[in-house]
C-alpha cells in the first residue's frame, strides 16, 4: 500500500522561490531573510505534511544559489555555557561549523559568522580565533541596554551603531543559527540600520514554516507545531494586527505578535515608515498553499501530536523535563479530538508485553498490518520486531531464523566479557543489523530480508519500555516513527 501524499513538494519549491524573489524586488534588491526552524533535515515538516521533502528548504535556496549569501549567527552566552542541541547532542559552536560545512557542501556561499551579545566572554574569544583560523569572517554584535523597549537608544550610534557592520555582497542574505535565541532578528535589524546609514534600501522578512498562517488556528498541523514546541511556551494565536489592517483572520504565534509593535517602531525609526502592517506580513512562507489533501495531513499531524505526547512523557520520566509540556500536549490532544487509542501500535505493543511478561514492541507496516516482537534470551523486543518486519516484507516464513544463533552468541560474549556489558546485555539494533549483513553474505534469505530495509521508512512503531539511546537512534536513522511507554525495563536508577 503506497503512502498517501498530502503535499505538493514541486509546487512548493517553485512558489516559495518565486515569492522570495518578489520580496527582494520589493526592497530595491537587498533582503535580509531570517530563517527559523531547520534548513536541513526538517523531519517534523515531512511527518505532518506527507510529501514534503526534509531538505526542501535547502533545495529551494539552491534555486536562488547565485543570489544567496549565508550569515550564521551564534549567541556568545551559548558558547560560554556550552549549550547543546538536544536533537543532535552537540554544542551550538560545533553545530555552527557543521552547518557551515553543510551549506558549503551544497554550493551555497557562507559569507560570515556573527557573535551576538558579545561581552568578552573567554570561550567566545577563543571561538572567534578558531573561526578566523578556519578562514571565516567574524563580526561582533553587542548587548544593547534597554533592548527591546528603549527604541531611541537601540536605533542610534550607541545601539545598533556600535555593532560591527557585516560586509555582504549578494541580494539575498539568509540569516540562520544553530538554535533559537541566537539573535537572528536583532542581527537583521542591526544591518538595516547600517545599510540605511549607507544609503542602501534594504528590507527584512521572516521565513518560518510553522505555524502555517493561512490554515485554521486549531488545524492539527498547527496544533502539532505547538506540541513540538511545548517546552518553549510558544502559543499559536490569531494575528490581531492583520485582522485590524485587512479584516482577514490568519495565524501567527505569541512571540511575533508580542514583539511586532516594537519592530514596527524600529522600522519607522530606521527608515521613516514600517513596510508591514502585521507580523504575518513579514513572513514569506508558502507552504499552506501547497497542501493537496487536507484529510491526509490532518491524520499525519494527529499522529505527530501523539508522538510528541509520548516523547514528553519519556523526558519527564528520565528527569529531563517537568509536567508542563505533558499537560500542554494533553490540552492539544483534546483540541484535536484524539487520544492514545488513535495510535494502534500502542495497544498492540502493550497487550503483547502483558501476554509475555516481558518488554514488547509493535510496528504498523505500509500495508496496514501490525506486527509485534518480544524480548527473548537472545533478542530484545525492538530487534525481534525489526527482524519480523523484514521477514514479512520479504515474504519469508515467520519461523525462519534470519541470524544463526552461533552469530549472535559470540557478539554477546564479546560485549559481556570485554566491552563492559552486563550478563543480561542483549544486542542493540545496530549490532543486529551488522550481524544480519554478515549472514546475508552466504544466506539468500537474509540477503532478501535486508533488501527490504528501506520499506520500513515512515512506519509507526511503539515499545512498551524506554529503549536505549542507541536503539532509538537506529529507528530514527531508518526513518521510523518510534514512541515508547514512559517506563524502564528495570527499577535501576542508572540506565545506559
Amino acid at each position: 500500500m503506497a503512502v498517501k501524499i498530502g503535499f505538493d513538494n514541486e509546487k512548493y519549491l517553485k512558489m516559495q522561490s518565486s515569492h522570495i524573489r518578489e520580496r527582494i524586488a520589493q526592497f530595491g534588491g537587498k533582503l535580509y531573510l531570517e530563517f527559523g526552524g531547520k534548513l536541513f533535515d526538517d523531519f517534523h515538516a515531512s511527518r505532518v505534511l506527507p510529501g514534503f521533502h526534509p531538505d526542501s528548504k535547502i533545495t529551494m535556496l539552491m534555486e536562488l544559489r547565485e543570489q544567496v549569501e549565508i550569515v550564521l549567527v551564534i549567541n556568545s552566552d551559548d558558547i560560554e555555557k556550552n549549550k547543546v542541541r538536544g536533537d543532535l547532542g552537540i554544542t551550538y559552536d560545533m553545530d555552527l561549523l557543521r552547518l557551515a560545512d553543510a551549506f558549503t557542501g551544497e554550493g551555497l556561499y557562507v559569507g560570515s559568522v556573527v557573535l551576538t551579545r558579545f561581552s568578552e566572554q573567554p570561550a567566545a574569544i577563543v571561538y572567534e580565533k578558531k573561526l578566523k583560523a578556519l578562514g571565516l569572517r567574524v563580526y561582533r554584535h553587542y548587548p544593547i541596554s534597554g533592548y527591546p523597549s528603549n527604541i531611541p537608544h537601540i536605533v542610534s550610534d550607541e545601539g545598533y551603531g556600535r555593532n560591527d557592520y557585516i560586509e555582504t555582497s549578494r541580494p539575498l542574505i539568509v540569516v540562520t543559527a544553530p538554535g533559537p535565541g541566537s539573535g537572528k532578528m536583532a542581527t537583521c535589524l542591526s544591518q538595516l540600520y547600517h545599510e540605511h546609514k549607507r544609503g542602501v534600501d534594504a528590507g527584512y522578512a521572516k521565513f518560518e514554516t510553522f505555524p502555517i498562517w493561512n490554515i485554521p488556528l486549531n488545524h492539527p498541523v498547527n496544533l502539532a507545531y505547538e506540541a513540538a514546541t511545548a517546552d518553549l511556551d510558544d502559543v499559536n494565536m490569531i494575528d490581531p494586527f492583520h485582522l485590524e489592517a485587512y479584516g482577514e483572520t490568519v495565524v501567527n504565534y505569541n512571540r511575533d505578535v508580542e514583539v511586532f509593535p516594537v519592530l514596527s517602531a524600529i522600522f519607522e525609526k530606521i527608515s521613516g515608515k514600517s513596510p508591514y502592517q502585521s507580523p504575518t506580513d513579514m513572513g514569506v512562507n508558502m507552504v499552506g498553499n501547497c497542501i493537496t489533501d487536507d484529510a491526509v495531513v490532518r491524520k499525519a499531524a494527529c499522529q505527530e501530536i501523539l508522538r510528541r505526547y509520548y516523547k514528553a512523557e519519556c523526558e519527564k520520566r528520565k528527569g529531563n523535563a517537568g509536567e508542563s509540556p505533558v499537560h500542554r500536549i494533553e490540552l492539544l490532544m483534546k483540541k484535536a479530538g484524539i487520544s492514545t487509542a488513535d495510535r494502534p501500535v500502542v495497544a498492540a505493543a502493550n497487550i503483547r508485553a502483558e501476554q509475555t511478561g516481558n518488554p514488547a514492541a509493535a510496528m504498523e507496516l505500509p500495508d496496514g498490518k501490525i506486527l509485534t516482537g518480544r524480548t527473548s534470551e537472545l533478542l530484545g523486543a525492538s530487534s525481534a520486531l525489526l527482524l519480523n518486519a523484514l521477514k514479512h516484507q520479504a515474504g519469508l516464513n515467520d519461523d525462519l531464523k534470519l541470524i544463526p544463533q552461533n552469530f549472535i552468541e559470540p557478539i554477546m560474549e564479546l560485549k559481556q566479557e570485554f566491552l563492559g556489558g552486563s550478563s543480561t546485555s542483549l544486542l542493540h539494533l545496530d549490532e543486529i543489523l551488522i550481524a544480519l549483513t554478515l549472514a546475508a553474505v552466504t544466506d539468500p534469505a537474509a540477503k532478501k530480508a535486508l533488501e527490504h530495509l528501506p520499506d520500513l521508512a515512515g512506519c509507526e512503531a511503539h515499545c512498551s519500555v524506554i529503549l536505549s539511546q542507541i536503539d532509538e537512534d537506529v529507528f530514527k536513522k531508518l526513518g521510523m516513527n518510534l514512541t515508547c511507554e514512559p517506563r524502564y525495563e528495570s527499577k535501576k536508577l542508572y540506565h545506559k
